[in-house]
């Protein structure tokens, strides 16, 4: 066995870029079909444990079986999780340099609004505001129609997951260096979250760009989310990676890890039936997804296959937790199973590799914009009488 760190020390930034995209394309794949279940009902639903791409969870009834949720969740199918990730990619190739929250504005949102394209789900070519959730759709409501400062329009949002489960590529823009990651996700994110949700986009994104780094491990990244997060996030994952780090295998971790988390999360016992109290603003609370993704990477020892299929058979939020299970494994150097990776771009209609391959480029080009900076920044501050570079 490769010891730990090693195989991280290895990849490239390509690599690393191309495992967190594609692995998190194909985390959201796996677990969309069981979304919002809990363990013991997708047991029962499939006969054991989920273990790769399945079905819709009703079979041909899934276009009217939930009225709500309309979608073919299953056969491979990506889910507005990687609908939003591959759009903020769009935007750092449009804009290629850091973003802010003006960038979600003037970029994002309209490219959910005007410009068609496959929808895996919906088994159609459409724009993508009309699958993205509620709380996604918040932002063309605020930020299109009412005009709100970008940096204010996620107030008064649901908060949930929703910003942070795209935030992958913002950890890669600025890999190997969590704390910027933190910061401008921070920024992006408060176009669309506000309290916790919001904190979890930046130490989503913390993560990634932790994981990127040369021998980083799944502790190590760990490690860093702690040393960034605030408040009720940084306590749950305080919480859930120390009972994950006592198991090495899913199935025994699965509830143990619901039980550390659930203080802290405000959606309640049922997900389908949120408590009255769910997704409201709390520096005492935290999204689900984010901790128990780093709990489940603890457990499988950053091993893409089985952080993912712990993620998926978490049930619950499953689809998000396995995309950020996913993005991170993958950023680490673990291996994407290509057997899942082809289905699911064949099955999506979509191209899992060309995003990396763009992102790639425009990482390239920010750092060297960020050297250009610095060395501006320091001959300034050096001829005020501050020390400089020795370089």
């Amino acid at each position: 066995m490769t010891p730990k760190g090693e195989e991280s020390a290895g990849a490239s930034l390509d690599d690393r870029i191309t495992g967190a995209l594609v692995g998190a394309a194909v985390g959201d794949a796996l677990g969309g079909p069981v979304e919002g279940y809990s363990p013991d009902q997708i047991l029962e639903r499939h006969g054991g444990r989920v273990h790769g791409i399945v079905g819709p969870w009703n079979g041909d009834a899934w276009r009217t079986a939930r009225p709500v949720a309309p979608y073919h969740k299953g056969d491979g199918h990506v889910t507005d999780d990687t609908l939003m990730t591959h759009a903020l990619v769009r935007v750092y190739d449009r804009v290629r340099d850091h973003l802010d929250a003006y960038a979600v504005a003037d970029h994002l949102v309209p490219d959910l609004m005007t410009n068609p394209r496959w929808i895996p789900e919906l088994e159609t070519e459409t724009i993508p505001l009309h699958r993205i959730f509620l709380a996604e759709k918040w932002l063309a409501a605020r930020l299109h129609y009412g005009h709100v400062d970008p940096r204010e329009a996620g107030v008064g949002n649901i908060v949930n997951c929703g910003a942070a489960m795209y935030m992958a590529p913002v950890g890669l823009v600025n890999a190997a260096n969590p704390r910027a990651a933190y910061a401008e996700a921070l920024d992006v994110a408060g176009a669309h979250q506000s309290s916790y949700g919001r904190e979890a986009a930046g130490v989503f994104a913390a993560a990634v760009a932790a994981a990127a780094a040369p021998g980083a491990t799944p502790d190590s990244v760990v490690t860093t989310c702690l040393s960034l997060a605030k408040d009720g996030t940084r306590t749950a994952i305080e919480q859930v990676c120390e009972v994950a780090s006592h198991h090495t295998d899913f199935e025994s971790a699965l509830t143990p890890l619901r039980g550390a988390v659930a203080p802290y999360d405000t959606v309640g016992p049922d997900y389908r039936a949120p408590s009255l109290g769910a997704r409201r603003p709390s520096r005492l609370h935290a999204i689900e997804e984010l901790p128990v993704a780093l709990g489940m990477l603890l457990v499988a020892d950053g091993d893409y296959r089985r952080a993912v299929l712990g993620s998926v058979n978490y049930g619950r939020d499953c689809d998000s937790i396995a995309t950020m299970a996913g993005a991170i494994a993958g950023a680490l150097g673990s291996a994407v199973p290509e057997e899942w990776s082809k289905r699911v771009a064949e099955a999506s209609r979509l191209d899992l590799w060309e995003p990396a391959r763009v992102l790639a480029a425009v990482a390239r080009e920010v750092f060297a914009r960020d050297m250009e900076r610095r060395r501006a920044h320091e001959a300034s501050f050096t001829s005020l009488g501050g020390t400089g570079c020795s370089a």
